[in-house]
């Protein structure tokens, strides 16, 4: 490969980088993918633990309607919130919500 065909591919493959994450020069585009990769790499692991948060409130739920009990315990619910709340923010509320309507359903 030449010097000028090989400068070429390097500055479409810059081209291509900037683009795809928005940066304005090449370094940028470098830090931005890789930190884009591990923000993929967390939320995988986020979902896997929702997922087994589902699986163990679905146990849960067995074991209190088995005994008599309601599918749904609001006051447990009521602690969840406020755990996210404080830890987060108001927007940590509506994350908890969705995260609880995840794991029991729709009540």
């Amino acid at each position: 490969m030449s010097t000028t065909t090989a400068s070429a591919t390097a500055s479409a493959a810059s081209a291509t980088a900037t683009e795809k994450t928005g940066a304005r020069n090449a370094d940028a585009a470098e830090l931005i993918t890789g930190a884009r990769e591990r923000i993929d790499a967390l939320d995988d692991r986020i979902i896997g633990l929702i997922q087994e948060r589902m699986a163990v409130s679905a146990v849960i739920q067995e074991s209190r309607i088995a005994s008599g009990g309601r599918r749904v315990n609001l006051s447990r619910e009521m602690e969840v919130l406020a755990h996210y709340r404080d830890a987060l923010g108001k927007p940590g509320t509506s994350l908890a919500m969705t995260m609880l309507e995840l794991c029991r359903g729709r009540i």
